[in-house]
């Protein structure tokens, strides 16, 4: 019997190297799921004279303090979240008006939960109401990173310094700041109710049980995802394209907010995607050509949201017949009477397209068009063009000079000829060609030569040049 030392040796190798070195069999891994973004929740607190009024069983202020505790508490065992507290109205006496009364009391930390209690403990309503400037302040309390920025006012009034606080949270989404903020009204006259609409999500709370249900909505829409899923259409209006990447952008400030590889799952439905039901979204599907929602995309918190795009697909399949000469022969496509390149397909390869009529020009010598190419419903299109033939320009000097292609009357350029290279070899579609040619030597265009040559599918052909 033979003994090998081979595997021995590897053994050996796999026990000296196992540090830095996997020896055994490796596998494809699937990639890691994104991360969970921290998610950071900053309090702006209405403090201001206004909450010392009565609300059932007890001032605004103080029921406030206690169901917002209430909350803290029960959040304290909740991953990935990190609150802060902003507070205004709190430091200076009403009159006189200090609309700069706004301040960060307690800033962004992990289990900060007692600080903020405490916070809420000590200060007294006393000043006015800056909502537009406790607003803007709030832009320098979020820190850059991997987070999910959201504010929740909470507050009895309007506006009472003139600024404009839906400019300021308009400006603060489209810069990416924060997302859409959540505002909660305490007892707020109806008739200022519409003056907090374009400012965040807005409940109103006109009573102590609507603000605690307020509350827990809107902490468990800050914290949680929504699901939804994409159907891919096909000319039947039925879900059944996939396999195409997809990418959701912030509809606010058209920052990149998503991407998926889109699947249909074991029961060949569109995949689930969890997705945070805080931002409207624009979603471009990366078809050839790509195809995106017709208007912005809302997600219900808390409800599964069906979105469907029209992505009707077919295959092209490009090929010569066949052993050929070519080497990475590639054709441009263009949608039928458009000019611009929609791609680059390399020919013996498949690609999907949406249905429709495309324009191709094959990028072979010389190149040619093949015009009103159909694409249907999960149907393979093929194009096929003709083998090519060999010319071998055999030159007995160096020179100047080109190979034109003889088209009825007309003769058309097909390629310059090297002006350093005395035998010089083209890959030529089938047609009757031309080569002209002078000497780098002869001084005068008299002395140009010209001579016919025919190339045929999958042959070769000498052109000898005196």
């Amino acid at each position: 019997m033979k003994f090998s030392l081979k595997p021995l040796l590897l053994f050996i190798f796999c026990l000296l190297s196992n540090l830095h070195f996997s020896c055994s069999a490796q596998t494809a891994r699937p990639a890691k799921k994104i991360e969970t973004q921290v998610t950071r929740i900053l309090l702006l607190y209405d403090d201001s004279q206004s909450m010392l009024a009565k609300w059932e069983t007890g001032t605004r202020y103080e029921v406030a303090k206690r169901m917002v505790s209430a909350i803290l508490d029960s959040l304290k065992t909740t991953p990935n979240l990190e609150l802060a507290l902003r507070v205004f109205g709190h430091t200076k006496r009403y009159p006189p008006q200090d609309c700069d009364d706004t301040r960060l009391e307690v800033p962004f930390a992990k289990n900060n939960f007692d600080k903020i209690k405490n916070k809420l403990n000590e200060i007294k309503p006393s000043g006015t109401t800056p909502i537009a400037r406790s607003l803007e302040a709030s832009a320098g309390d979020f820190s850059f990173g991997n987070y999910r920025n959201i504010i929740i006012l909470i507050t009895d009034g309007i506006e009472e310094c003139n600024g404009d606080p839906c400019a300021v949270s308009a400006a603060l989404q489209k810069k990416g700041i924060i997302l859409k903020p959540f505002v909660i009204g305490l007892g707020i006259n109806k008739d200022y109710l519409k003056q907090f609409e374009c400012v965040g999500n807005f409940y109103d709370a006109q009573n102590e049980a609507q603000f605690a249900s307020a509350l827990n909505v809107v902490i468990s829409q800050a914290l949680n995802n929504t699901t939804c899923q994409v159907n891919l259409l096909d000319a039947n209006q039925k879900p059944t394209e996939t396999n195409v990447a997809l990418t959701f952008y912030n509809a606010n400030n058209g920052a990149v907010a998503y991407n998926f590889m889109h699947t249909l799952n074991a029961k060949g439905n569109p995949d689930t995607l969890r997705i945070d039901p805080l931002t409207t979204y624009n979603i471009i599907a990366h078809t050839i050509p790509t195809v995106s929602t017709t208007q912005p995309v809302k997600l219900t918190p808390g409800k599964h949201t069906t979105i469907g795009i029209d992505a009707p697909q077919g295959d092209l399949l490009l090929k010569y017949d066949g052993n050929s000469e070519y080497k990475n022969l590639k054709c441009i496509v263009r949608l039928k009477g458009k000019n611009e390149t929609l791609h680059v397909q390399d020919f013996n390869t498949k690609e999907r397209y949406l249905i429709g009529d495309y324009d191709l020009e094959v990028l072979c010598l010389p190149r040619f068009k093949i015009n009103d190419v159909v694409i249907s419903q999960s149907h393979t299109t093929t194009v096929q063009i003709p083998n090519p033939g060999i010319a071998t320009m055999l030159l007995n000097t160096v020179g100047y000079g080109c190979i034109v292609q003889e088209d009825k009357d007309e003769l058309k350029w097909v390629v310059n000829l090297d002006a350093l290279q005395m035998r010089q070899t083209f890959v030529l579609q089938p047609g009757n060609y031309r080569v002209l040619f002078r000497s780098k030597n002869a001084v005068e265009a008299e002395y140009s030569i010209e001579k016919s040559f025919k190339v045929a599918s999958g042959s070769s052909v000498s052109v000898t040049i005196n």
